[in-house]
């Protein structure tokens, strides 16, 4: 067994970890708040993630490019003089 196996630094870092220390913070009222903003925050994140990417394979079988947007015209129409 070497020195630095990884089954030796696991046992390390797991009681490095272990070691409890007494926190002594306070959390406000507004706290709470911060949290809900972020959990829909990245709900929102992955929404919209998950959108992007439906398109693209919506557009893989319809046989379109993943150049163009959704709603976007594919040509423009013609100019009326």
């Amino acid at each position: 067994m070497t020195l630095f196996s990884p089954l030796r630094i696991a046992l390390a870092v797991a009681a490095l970890l272990s070691i409890v220390s007494p926190a002594q913070a306070y959390l406000d009222p507004g706290t709470g708040s911060m949290i809900i903003s972020a959990v829909i925050g990245v709900a929102a994140a992955l929404g919209l993630g998950l959108r992007m990417f439906w398109y693209r394979v919506v557009g893989l079988f319809r046989g379109t490019n993943g150049n163009s947007r959704p709603g976007e015209a594919e040509s423009a129409p013609p100019a009326k003089e």
